[in-house]
């Protein structure tokens, strides 16, 4: 009889769990009577550190060639419900039609969501840079500017957010806004973060380094303030300043994807399922990984980012582990001691650190040129090409950063 690993979602977590059950299960020579399917609304990989980027032709590449020369099946759906005491799953086809689905093994890679509080406006006002939808609704709401009247309200952008999504996409904003304005437009772009320095989940090595390229590419902070309310033409903040602007780009952190809270077990305060050194959830035929798991990285006591990053080697790990479990292999530990930021700082470069204490190691056009290489390479899915893809989705492969 058959056996059914079923994956929920096809970003980097997915689609690296994919691959790798997919070797687990060749290296077994099982690949007769054991099946590995992904169910997403469609076979692509959204490329969600690039989503902040004004040109957004290669950033949702179309991996169902690469899941057919592997051997993976894909389903057009999203996962509705789960219940782990039949082991069977709701699916909402995008046809419409809702259908089950039984699985053996279920690996949980459904992503983060944007989290969006209870914000006056921010629904009806603001966008983001979340999914390649939105990504591209803010591109279109920005080249419509241009149709507008000159008035501060229009020149300027106010991002809520100052984290590395944050960061980075007011970075770029300026020059953004001068290719669709002109040179001479009055442009402001405005991040505002709540804590009280910018970068707060960055810690204090980069800070420095950070403050000084933003004032460089033309971007003003505001810190100890949150955006309070959202309005078309402008937004208040908890301190009761009013800023004039007709774009609000919301980038205030994520939150794991909600079917997190159909299982068992403890979350963490991002609605993390807290797995063990395997990835398992609480139920051992239910595997997490990606953003939706809580998972240490080494014996120091550092926990996995929601990061591409992590994300990749997470789904190589419980991918393999959840064929493991089924064709007989020895089952691999998460372990990714090694972690490294590149921050992208628009026209000024980009910022690279390593460790977790973040020590600054390149800056500028030499930090600039890794985060190029991260972004357009790295991070990208393997050629469609069965033994290409299997040589780099062993559960201890690791890329080499700069």
């Amino acid at each position: 009889m058959t056996k059914d690993i079923v994956i929920a979602g096809s970003g980097f977590a997915g689609m690296w769990a994919a691959i790798s059950a997919a070797r687990a299960i060749a290296l077994a020579d099982r690949e007769a009577d054991v099946r590995v399917t992904i169910v997403s609304p469609s076979p692509n990989l959204a490329i969600r550190p690039r989503l902040y980027e004004a040109k957004l032709d290669d950033v949702n590449p179309d991996i169902a060639p690469l899941l057919a020369a592997v051997g993976v099946r894909h389903v057009a759906g999203v996962i509705e419900s789960i219940d782990a005491e039949w082991r069977r799953l709701i699916i909402a086809g995008t046809d419409g039609v809702r259908t089950v689905m039984s699985y053996d093994k279920f690996v949980l890679a459904a992503g983060s969501r944007l989290f969006q509080p209870p914000v006056s406006g921010l629904a009806d006002h603001a966008f983001n840079v979340d999914q390649f939808a939105d990504a591209r609704r803010l591109g279109a709401h920005l080249d419509s500017l241009a149709d507008r009247r000159d008035t501060p309200a229009r020149n300027t952008v106010v991002i809520a957010g100052g984290g590395f999504t944050g960061i980075e996409t007011a970075a770029e904003m300026p020059e953004r806004l001068r290719a669709i304005l002109g040179e001479q437009a009055a442009i402001r772009v405005v991040v505002v973060e709540q804590a009280p320095h910018i970068g707060p989940d960055l810690g204090a090595n980069p800070r420095p380094v950070i403050e000084e390229a933003l004032a460089e590419c033309g971007v003003d902070i505001v810190t100890g303030a949150a955006v309070a309310a959202i309005e078309a033409d402008g937004v208040t903040l908890s301190s009761g300043e009013r800023i004039a602007t007709s774009t609000v780009i919301w980038t205030a952190g994520a939150r794991a994807n909600p079917l997190a809270e159909q299982l068992a077990g403890e979350k963490d305060r991002f609605g993390r399922v807290v797995g063990d050194a395997y990835l398992r959830a609480p139920d051992s035929d239910i595997f997490v990984t990606g953003d939706m798991v809580r998972a240490a990285t080494d014996d120091a006591g550092n926990v996995a980012a929601m990061s591409c990053q992590h994300a990749m080697s997470l789904g190589r790990v419980a991918g393999h582990n959840a064929a493991a479990e089924l064709v007989g292999l020895p089952l691999h530990p998460y372990s990714q001691p090694r972690y490294v930021t590149c921050l992208d700082i628009g026209p000024w470069g980009a910022l690279f650190t390593e460790g977790w204490d973040r020590e600054v190691r390149l800056t500028r056009e030499t930090g600039k040129a890794v985060k190029r290489e991260i972004n357009t390479r790295w991070i990208y899915p393997p050629a469609a090409d069965r033994d290409a893809a299997f040589a780099l989705a062993a559960p201890d492969h690791v890329i080499v950063a700069a």
